[in-house]
């Protein structure tokens, strides 16, 4: 029987678009070239966040997002462990103060505690922050167990795609026929008329040290970075645990195109700005690094929508390294606005025919 939707990609968004679309009776077929959760979706920390976007239309989004979680989450570590943002210098606490200002002002639980209420939350943590910021609504689970949940009872062929019409994809296996065809490829979605590029990112796991460390806790230059469009390295101190107690170290973000290599100097600052934060990690072992690519969109906001160039293809890419908290939101919208309901938050922003994610 032919789908009504063919969906590119069996990334964590690609999985939300099509359980979205599944939930409203329609037959869906995933295709991916090596399988689910095989790309970006593996390579990052799992977070779900509201701390580090502005108030606008991607925080609008977030916040559905992680409404939608809990109840998609089962079996993918759902952690509800809230995040700690710090100043490490006197000169960025007051960005800091005002970035949490407006948070609230939109919503969102932005409470400003003292140094010592952060190292009671956090007692490993340098006592020579300046400032702290606690976010209870910020999140974690395993992304590639939420990829998997996802996906359940969903059709997943092993396939590349080479191109598309919006009313077909074509592998080399043959042509599948379909009502409409979502590309969720991430990184690769230029390939199909967008304007996304890579953007790379390592992370650092510590042997086990389960208990250690609480919350997501992170320098408060993160969120200059990822607003940043800058093509070079750029790293900001980035920690948190998993439930194996393994931590994860992030974060870096650079513009080289599809090149995998993994620098030393990415490591070394990592490393670094790790240990600025907690101290204590100078003497645990890091046993491994991995890395992946984020799809990047220029003005920095996801393009979810119908490309007005092809009727019947769709596209939900371009969320960098913000997917995993976007999914479902991103998922139920692209849905909503293939099925023509009401969508959960206003599409214009996110719409394919913006000038910077136009080719």
């Amino acid at each position: 029987m032919q789908p009504d939707v063919v969906v590119m990609g069996a990334g964590i968004i690609g999985a939300a678009c099509a359980q979205a679309l599944r939930a409203r009776g329609l037959r869906v077929v995933v295709v991916d070239r090596h399988g689910p959760a095989s790309g970006t979706s593996a390579a990052g920390e799992g977070n779900v966040l509201v701390s580090d976007k502005e108030p606008g239309p991607e925080l609008d989004l977030a916040r559905a997002s992680r409404d939608l979680w809990p109840e998609l989450a089962e079996d993918a570590e759902w952690e509800e462990k809230g995040g700690l943002v710090v100043a490490t210098t006197p000169e960025a606490v007051a960005p800091l103060q005002a970035f949490a200002a407006k948070q609230r002002a939109a919503g969102i639980d932005a409470c400003e505690i003292t140094t010592a209420d952060a190292l009671t939350h956090e007692p490993h943590l340098n006592p020579e922050i300046t400032a702290a910021v606690h976010y209870l609504q910020d999140a974690q689970l395993n992304p590639v167990k939420a990829t998997r949940t996802l996906l359940r009872g969903i059709e997943v062929r092993r396939a590349e795609v080479s191109t598309t019409d919006g009313r077909s994809v074509t592998t080399k296996d043959g042509v599948i026929s379909c009502g409409a065809v979502v590309n969720a490829t991430g990184p690769w979605a230029r390939n199909f008329g967008v304007n996304v590029l890579p953007r790379r990112g390592v992370v650092l796991v510590t042997t086990p040290i389960p208990g250690t460390i609480r919350h997501k806790v992170y320098d408060a230059d993160y969120v200059g970075a990822v607003a940043s469009g800058d093509a070079d390295l750029q790293t900001s101190g980035v920690v948190e645990s998993t439930q194996a107690g393994t931590v994860l170290i992030g974060s870096s973000r650079q513009r080289k195109g599809f090149d995998d290599t993994i620098e030393s100097r990415v490591l070394k600052a990592l490393a670094l700005k790790a240990i600025a934060l907690f101290p204590m990690l100078t003497n645990v072992p890091v046993m491994r690094a991995y890395g992946g690519f984020r799809p990047y969109a220029p003005d920095h906001l996801p393009i979810i929508g119908e490309d007005p160039r092809t009727p019947g293809l769709w596209h939900a890419t371009g969320h960098e390294g913000a997917g995993v908290g976007l999914a479902p939101a991103t998922g139920r919208l692209l849905a909503q606005l293939l099925t023509g309901e009401s969508p959960l938050v206003d599409p214009h922003p996110f719409r394919v025919d913006r000038p910077e994610v136009m080719v």
